[in-house]
């Protein structure tokens, strides 16, 4: 198929979060792209219900079925081996059912992805709780499509991948995710350092940028200060950066952390001086992009054989089923994922 042929696909997420929710409202003010969701029928009937969307659901046997779909119809399809009951889920709740549906819809869409049956994939928020409850043996997303796509591909290791959380005005890439902070630290080295900043270049190009400028934020406090407030900056940080700079990367740093960002930041009329940061450690990176604007914030999955994005929230269950969810982060994250599907 030629890539303007495929679909999107947009999984629900967890059932009992706003992923449904925010689906529904992307899609009926015509802002999900050629989309098809990944997702329970009951579930996306329930979802349009709640947000007072009066129009049909299309059941497809295939993500391909798209152009037979009626028009005003919401394009679902519904892979096999989902639990039964979703759409009587309590909201705002942790469920084993829903953890397996949430995981269920992620293997699926990947497979369609990988197979060459749709373009990108785009994943609604999911609730590690759930997932943990439903003997899933994964932390998150970025972990699952790690190894779908190393079980796809016959390789014994998972390919390399990093999270990329970004808006408008700032890029960031993380070299660790969803560990303890200490665990975190422990798992700092140079190799894996300078795997991040070639998988944030790398990545540059479907940006369209050539040479990306790439910051390397700091762990300890101004930089380690010299060595005297922890010596990671020296013994680990910089000699990645340099063996990146040996390989032609423009990084830089390492940077204090608590001013690289602002640094960073493209706003009106203050261009920033890099195209992305590289943080060490999940919060140390995400709590600038997120302090932005939620609503705005995307999830990228670097270095996956494919795209795929996220919006920057989770599954809100305080406010699951009332019909409140932004869908803007959604927006944001579908638009991404058409941009870079076709770089």
């Amino acid at each position: 198929m030629r890539m303007i042929d495929q679909p999107l696909l947009v999984t629900m997420g967890d059932p009992s979060g706003i992923g449904p929710e925010i689906i529904a409202k992307a899609w009926a003010s015509s802002q999900l792209g050629g989309a098809v969701v990944c997702g329970d029928l009951q579930v996306m009937r329930r979802a349009l219900a709640t947000t007072g969307i009066t129009r049909p659901v299309a059941a497809l046997d295939s993500p391909i079925d798209l152009p037979a779909v009626p028009e005003g119809a919401l394009p679902v399809w519904q892979p096999e081996g989902l639990p039964a009951g979703l759409s009587g889920l309590p909201w705002g709740q942790i469920s084993p059912a829903a953890g397996a549906a949430a995981a269920r819809c992620i293997e699926c869409a990947t497979a369609q992805v990988l197979a060459g049956r749709a373009r990108a994939l785009v994943t609604a928020p999911i609730h590690k709780e759930a997932l943990a409850a439903a003997g899933v043996d994964f932390p998150g997303h970025t972990e699952m499509l790690q190894a779908l796509a190393a079980r796809h591909a016959g390789l014994g290791q998972a390919p390399a991948v990093r999270m990329m959380l970004a808006n408008e005005e700032l890029r960031v890439v993380l070299v660790t995710i969803h560990v303890s902070l200490r665990r975190a630290i422990d798992l700092l080295d140079t190799p894996g350092i300078l795997q991040t900043l070639r998988i944030t270049h790398e990545a540059g190009r479907r940006f369209g940028l050539a040479a990306p400028r790439i910051a390397v934020a700091g762990l300890n406090p101004h930089a380690g200060e010299g060595g005297l407030f922890g010596d990671e900056e020296l013994s680990i940080i910089a000699p990645a950066i340099q063996a990146a700079r040996d390989e032609g990367i423009d990084a830089s740093g390492p940077y204090a952390p608590d001013t690289v960002f602002m640094r960073a930041r493209h706003a009106a009329g203050h261009p920033g001086e890099f195209d992305f940061v590289v943080a060490m450690t999940h919060d140390h990176g995400l709590i600038p992009v997120k302090y932005l604007g939620v609503e705005h914030g995307v999830n990228v999955t670097l270095g996956l054989p494919f795209v795929r994005t996220s919006p920057d929230h989770g599954t809100a269950f305080d406010i699951a089923g009332t019909g409140r969810a932004d869908p803007s982060s959604l927006v944001a994250a579908t638009a991404m994922a058409c941009r870079l599907a076709a770089a």
